[in-house]
């Protein structure tokens, strides 16, 4: 099985999704880091839509300034194009599997897709 993570090595949550994915016999995981190579905003569509999400459920609050820009109650056009922009909005670790796309917070939600 293929799995995609988009990871920051610098997250707890994101560093044991990965063990997770890495652990497991028959994942070939591909790693991306996504605030070195973001995901393009159609791809963000896709994933949030394929884990049926709105892009708003996708949000990164702490540490960022999406509540103050009133991001969590924007519509999707706008969230999508601010996380297209500035990648650090898009919550992490989003992983997709040929089973679907989980924001996998916590970790142990990657089991879902696996």
């Amino acid at each position: 099985m293929q799995a995609t993570i988009w990871h920051n090595p610098n997250c707890g949550t994101s560093r044991k999704t990965l063990a997770i994915l890495q652990e497991r016999d028959g994942v070939d995981v591909t790693v991306v880091e996504y605030l070195k190579t973001p995901p393009p905003r159609d791809k963000l569509a896709q994933l949030f839509a394929d884990a049926g999400m709105a892009p708003a459920d996708g949000l990164r609050l702490r540490g960022t300034d999406a509540a103050e820009r009133g991001l969590p109650d924007a519509g999707p056009d706008a969230v999508l194009d601010a996380m297209a922009a500035e990648p650090i909005l898009i919550n992490r670790p989003l992983v997709e599997t040929e089973k679907g796309v989980r924001l996998c917070r916590p970790q142990e939600m990657v089991e879902e897709i696996l």
